[in-house]
């Protein structure tokens, strides 16, 4: 499973979550449980892969994972 795909928070907290009711809603910049971890995180700031619209940004559960270099070049396209 890509990590783009992954909520953070394990079931019991998601049941609670405003956010996870809607499997479409993603989790919002705001919630220590999106944060990223992982190695592969890294925040862009090229203008190219921000506005690349070829990039399902849907496929993200997280907002951080829409601004990161390793989700922008390797996340599914439209």
């Amino acid at each position: 499973m890509a990590c783009w795909s992954l909520r953070g928070c394990d079931d019991e907290m998601r049941e609670g979550c405003p956010h996870a009711i809607d499997p479409e809603e993603k989790c919002p910049l705001s919630c220590q449980y999106a944060k990223c971890d992982r190695s592969t995180y890294r925040a862009t700031t090229d203008p190219a892969l921000i506005f690349d619209l070829s990039i399902d940004r849907s496929a993200a559960a997280r907002e951080v994972c829409t601004g990161c270099v390793f989700f922008l070049t390797n996340g599914p396209r439209l």
